[in-house]
């Protein structure tokens, strides 16, 4: 399958293939049965951003690592672009930081953050604890296996 991943790259981050995210969100993608051809942009950035969209979307004035926006059924699209899954945006200092924290690399951290927002725009949920929860984890450790400090 194929699908029109977009990384708007606001921060880079250091020692992190692009290409390989990529790869892991068409697989998800596919593995959640998303459409062939439908668009997802994945926005790297810096803890201000996500504070103000956290803030402005959620009413929560604090950074986070990753926020998911679906895209809204009645946005028009542009004649001739792909129907868009949504929106994904990272906190790339907030990755690195958490990667420090639970020892593994910054590659395993934006992994598990990428994936973590495209399940949210599937409709997975995990805020309420309970079976949603275990269920949206158990799709976490489908694609990734258990990265450390993330299988708890």
């Amino acid at each position: 399958m194929a699908y029109a991943i977009d990384f708007v790259v606001e921060i880079e981050p250091e020692g992190v293939d692009l290409h390989e995210l990529e790869e892991l969100a068409g697989r998800v993608l596919a593995g959640e049965g998303v459409a062939d051809g439908v668009a997802l942009t994945v926005l790297t950035t810096d803890d201000e951003t996500l504070r103000d969209l956290n803030r402005r979307f959620l009413g929560i004035d604090a950074p986070t690592d990753v926020l998911a926006f679906p895209e809204a059924a009645e946005a028009p699209m542009g004649e001739g672009e792909p129907p868009s899954l949504g929106e994904i945006a990272i906190s790339v200092p907030t990755a690195v930081r958490q990667a420090a924290e639970l020892e593994h690399g910054l590659p395993d951290e934006l992994a598990h953050l990428l994936m973590h927002g495209i399940l949210h725009l599937c409709g997975y949920e995990h805020e309420g604890g309970g079976e949603e929860a275990a269920r949206m984890r158990a799709r976490e450790e489908h694609y990734l296996g258990d990265i450390r400090g993330h299988g708890k």
